[in-house]
């Protein structure tokens, strides 16, 4: 079958195309008050007939419909070349690609084409008006598409008739406390079936919008009293005025009874309850437990480890799929992940620094005895925050290999830091959580990499750090370096202070 034919026709508006939306309003507002034009249009006795899938057109009643079968789209065109008018019958069943006489419906409604749209993509997009309701005699063309001998019923009733007069009125007050349940109901519809006095009209209006099975829609198009297609929207009504309210009672019921808390309480049960029958296990209770233990492995000083716990209590209401349950977790790891408790235990001993200096370098004999000094006061008082070594002198002269000796020596972890370049205030304190993407400073995430709270940090030329706009991050590495101040570094992620006493710190310069 070829592409083209499998694309259906469309019953309904197609809520794609904006554009056409647009102009079928237009054209609602422009056919307004045309009966007395429909009364006059003549029908011929045989008419083209064009099955619609999803959607039963009644006569007064304008509808967008897509055509995109080949047999359909010649059906239109020989109707454009003519007068325009066709018969709109709807398909037994939706799932039929190709329906045949066998497989619509024998009553429909004359249609008159007001407005043909072609598309790029080949389709057809029309504006038809209902006019008048038929009935198939007998086929008299099936290929390449159905043309059928017809009978035109007439809306004809007696305006004197009290039952039909007590059913009118009966449906629109249906009408109008149905729409007064259903949330965002247009009240343009509202009045203008509230106006409708015509029953046929009411009848066709009401039966387009609301939910009814495709084979009680087609009673209104047959040619049964008036009274009966009454009783029947009557009927069809009551139900699901019915429906709505018991769904509107329940809803009221549960809202006054059901407290968030609780209503959260047994969502998480009937989760929880889900998760265990179908294996899967609970993936954030799981994450929150793993906190809880990292958190107590951590041994962290009071003020961060309140902190986390405040973070884990969050972390425990949130749901997974929230854009802050991201953000708290990400602290948490940072928390659980910095060395708070975590230190190398020191060797210091002269010789076997001197021995290490001298196989990992040649010469530098003054700046050797400084480190060998350095290092036998840190013997001698091992609190000492005593004063920061810096090596100065042009690259390549082995001032970075310097400080990895001095690591070695003491057995401690080394990193280092390269500032050359860095005019951010950020890069040295971190970013606060309140931004997308923040992360820590790098002096942060150096000891965190380091897993000891104790490394030889290596602050690599120094001399390069630069100033703009962002701050000047020479005044923030102050408290980096300044024993007074680094006992309590606070880095803006992590809003807690993180002891760097226990670093040794080491710059270098360029001359």
């Amino acid at each position: 079958m070829p592409e083209d034919d499998k694309k259906r026709e469309n019953d309904e508006p197609d809520e794609t195309e904006t554009e056409v939306e647009a102009d079928a309003a237009e054209l609602a507002k422009a056919l307004l008050g045309q009966q007395q034009q429909i009364e006059k249009v003549r029908i011929p006795d045989t008419l083209p007939v064009l099955p619609v899938r999803n959607m039963t057109l009644f006569p007064e009643m304008i509808a967008p419909i897509v055509v995109g079968r080949e047999a359909s789209k010649k059906l239109v065109d020989d109707v454009l070349l003519q007068k325009k008018l066709l018969g709109i019958t709807a398909a037994k069943d939706d799932k039929i690609q190709q329906p045949k006489a066998e497989d619509i419906f024998l009553h429909g409604t004359v249609a008159r084409i007001v407005r043909m749209l072609k598309f790029p993509d080949g389709n057809y997009r029309l504006f038809i008006q209902g006019l008048k309701r038929f009935h198939i005699e007998e086929f008299v063309r099936h290929d390449p598409y159905l043309i059928a001998k017809i009978k035109v019923f007439e809306d004809t009733y007696d305006s004197e008739d009290i039952n039909v007069q007590g059913l009118t009125r009966n449906i629109t007050n249906l009408f109008q406390r149905i729409a007064g349940l259903i949330p965002n109901f247009p009240e343009e519809m509202r009045v203008a079936v509230a106006n409708i006095t015509q029953p046929y009209s009411l009848i066709y209006v009401i039966a387009a919008n609301i939910n009814m099975p495709k084979e009680q829609k087609q009673k209104f198009l047959e040619d049964i009293p008036l009274k009966e297609k009454l009783e029947i929207l009557t009927v069809a009504l009551n139900k699901e005025l019915e429906v709505l309210e018991v769904g509107s009672k329940i809803q009221e019921q549960v809202e006054s009874e059901v407290s968030k808390k609780s209503r959260e309480m047994y969502l998480r049960q009937q989760l929880k309850a889900i998760q265990e029958e179908l294996g899967a296990g609970d993936d954030h209770a799981m994450e929150v437990k793993e906190f809880t233990e990292r958190i107590q492995k951590a041994k962290m000083p009071p003020e961060a480890l309140k902190e986390a716990n405040a973070q884990l209590e969050r972390l425990k209401q949130m749901q997974v799929g929230s854009a802050e349950y991201t953000v708290v977790r990400t602290f948490l790891d940072w928390m659980c992940s910095m060395p708070w408790s975590k230190s190398t235990q020191d060797n210091i001993d002269v010789g076997n620094a001197k021995k290490i200096l001298d196989h990992d370098h040649y010469g530098l004999d003054e700046v050797k005895d400084r480190i060998l000094e350095y290092l036998a006061v840190r013997k001698l008082k091992e609190d000492m925050h005593g004063p920061i070594l810096c090596f100065v002198g042009p690259p390549g002269t082995g001032k970075t290999s310097l400080g990895m000796s001095i690591a070695r020596a003491l057995g401690r972890k080394f990193i280092r830091m390269s500032l050359g370049g860095v005019r951010d205030e950020a890069e040295i304190r971190g970013h606060r959580r309140t931004y997308i993407g923040a992360l820590p400073g790098r002096i942060i995430q150096a000891i965190r990499k380091a897993g000891s709270n104790n490394p030889v940090f290596m602050l690599d030329e120094v001399d390069k750090l630069g100033v703009d706009y962002r701050g000047d991050p020479s005044a923030a590495l102050l408290e980096v370096l300044d024993p007074e101040q680094n006992y309590t570094f606070t880095d803006h992620y992590l809003e807690v202070p993180f002891d760097l006493t226990k670093v040794m710190f080491i710059t270098t310069a360029n001359l």
